[in-house]
């Protein structure tokens, strides 16, 4: 069996099951870059989340590495293509936590329109009890078109549940022309711009933003735009002015270009829903996750 190297935090499930196999697990997080290339070498497999950063430097250290194992969607945390170069399989956890991200993209839905986040540090600051009531008044979300910019897996997801709320739901993919859930239409990307009252974007890490001030200039005035996918993929000071200008009605976001110290200007704006990148912060994501990391082993070094 192989000697593995988890970087990053997994399921103790998980991890008992990979011992019970017969692997031997070493669990180091947290570690620096040179630590981590102090500590490769002997490893075969090498568990990280988003955390821990895989680049050339560990990758010409594992020299025993034959997998890199991902736990999650996005792999822009390592350098894929040079690993592959090396021999070296990485892989990810595509579909273990596309409903919690879905949910926690909702959920932000409810918080932006209902101003469940800002009316709960309001009252926790002391603020007057009936001025709060009086300022917050909302929307619902029946009867609102949401306009998802990649409709892949958590796309998909997001969709089935909002239809499920009485929304109207259409869709921007670059590489997809039917997503097979009836009710979601799909559109061009200025068309869902301008149509959509709440966007949310569930697309890979990207060079530049997908959403700036050109494209927050299309959007209906009032809308929200939710951002569960990838730091930079909005542009933060043009996100920043659409809010203070009052362009958009609010926004959500739980990943950042800074993280794990993102923009003051971001978190504290009253008309911004937050979290500390919590997409697939669940118990039954985090198990299913597991479960994917141990059928990856299975197939590299059989069960």
């Amino acid at each position: 069996m192989a000697k593995i190297l988890v970087c990053d935090k997994i399921s103790p499930t998980a991890i008992e099951r990979m011992k019970a196999l017969g692997h031997e697990v070493v669990v180091k997080t947290g570690m620096t870059p040179e630590e981590l290339i102090e500590t490769v070498p002997p490893f075969e497999a090498m568990i990280v989340r988003s955390a821990t950063k895989v680049r050339v430097p560990v990758i010409d250290a594992a020299k025993n590495l034959k997998v890199i194992i991902r736990g999650g969607v996005g792999i822009d945390n390592i350098d894929v293509d040079y690993a592959r170069s090396k021999g070296i399989e990485v892989r990810n956890t595509p579909a273990a936590s596309s409903p919690s991200v879905a949910e926690l993209a909702l959920g932000h839905m409810f918080s932006v329109y209902r101003f469940i986040a800002a009316s709960t540090w309001r009252m926790r600051q002391g603020e007057d009890f009936k001025k709060i009531k009086k300022e917050s008044q909302g929307r619902e979300l029946a009867g609102k078109t949401l306009g998802i910019i990649g409709i892949g897996r958590i796309g998909k997801e997001l969709a089935k549940r909002a239809l499920a709320l009485g929304m109207k739901v259409i869709a921007y993919d670059a590489y997809v022309t039917d997503p097979g859930i009836e009710g979601v239409t799909m559109v061009s990307f200025d068309e869902l711009l301008s149509q959509a009252d709440i966007i949310s974007l569930h697309v890979p890490k990207t060079d530049k933003p997908i959403i700036g001030r050109e494209e927050f200039a299309k959007m209906k005035d009032g809308a929200v735009i939710i951002n569960t996918a990838r730091g930079g993929v909005v542009d933060e000071d043009a996100l920043l002015e659409a809010l203070d200008s009052g362009k958009l009605y609010g926004a959500a976001i739980d990943v950042f270009v800074g993280e794990p110290n993102p923009k003051p200007e971001l978190v504290n704006h009253p008309k911004v829903s937050v979290t500390p990148h919590l997409g697939a912060s669940t118990n039954e994501a985090q198990e299913r996750i597991g479960e994917e990391i141990i059928k990856i082993l299975n197939e590299v070094f059989g069960s």
